[in-house]
């Protein structure tokens, strides 16, 4: 299992070993911060997905590179968002999806999987069976990141799902550090949904 996590980083310089493992840290506390509803889910999480841009970048994994930007670009507007608004004072609540925001959430899902799809071919690269697990969930996290900056339940929903898809893509990959991070990403969705479940459910009953 050591080998497993180490195998990988053992030609690699330094100074990416440290990106990586401060991508890690940002990350999760980016995760945790949004559990508790707290701004600081935006600072971490843009210091964490632009370090991660330019190390997919360095390693040819376009998909995950564009997720990524897109991660940093959501994460200055949901920034923008929650510091306007983003105590329930503010009009800023947890709530559920709408029927029209269900549809911007499928339409993103699937415009981001052409869009990946259209950027591999742009770059020339090799489409792998891999590659396709890939562009499924870009699209997912697409849709995620945007309800997540409105404050929608089912955001975690859709990371959860994201979330258990990328845990093997990344170990097949050999990228144990990241692989290990949606594994944590994925226990921390699961508590975050519930706890803002039972927010929900608290103010069915006020």
């Amino acid at each position: 299992m050591i080998d497993f996590f180490l195998h990988n980083y053992k030609d690699a310089p330094l100074w990416h070993i440290l990106l990586e493992f401060l991508a890690f840290v940002c990350g999760i506390l980016s995760v945790w911060f949004a559990k508790k509803e707290n701004i600081w889910v935006y600072p971490t999480g843009l210091i964490a997905t632009v370090i991660s841009v330019y190390l997919l970048f360095i390693a040819g994994y376009i998909g995950d590179m564009i997720i990524n930007a897109y991660f940093s670009i959501m994460s200055i507007y949901g920034w923008y968002v929650w510091s306007k608004g983003g105590t329930e004072e503010d009009n800023l609540p947890i709530t559920r999806t709408s029927f029209n925001e269900k549809i911007i959430g499928v339409l993103l899902f699937f415009i981001t999987i052409f869009v990946v799809f259209g950027i591999y071919k742009y770059f020339g690269k090799e489409i792998k069976e891999d590659n396709y697990v890939d562009m499924i969930s870009s699209g997912i996290f697409f849709a995620g990141m945007w309800y997540m900056a409105r404050k929608k339940i089912e955001n975690w929903t859709l990371w959860i799902i994201g979330d258990i898809i990328v845990v093997p893509l990344y170990a097949y990959r050999g990228l144990g550090m990241m692989s290990l991070q949606y594994l944590i990403f994925t226990i921390l969705a699961i508590a975050a949904y519930l706890e803002w479940r039972k927010i929900l459910d608290s103010k069915k009953q006020q």
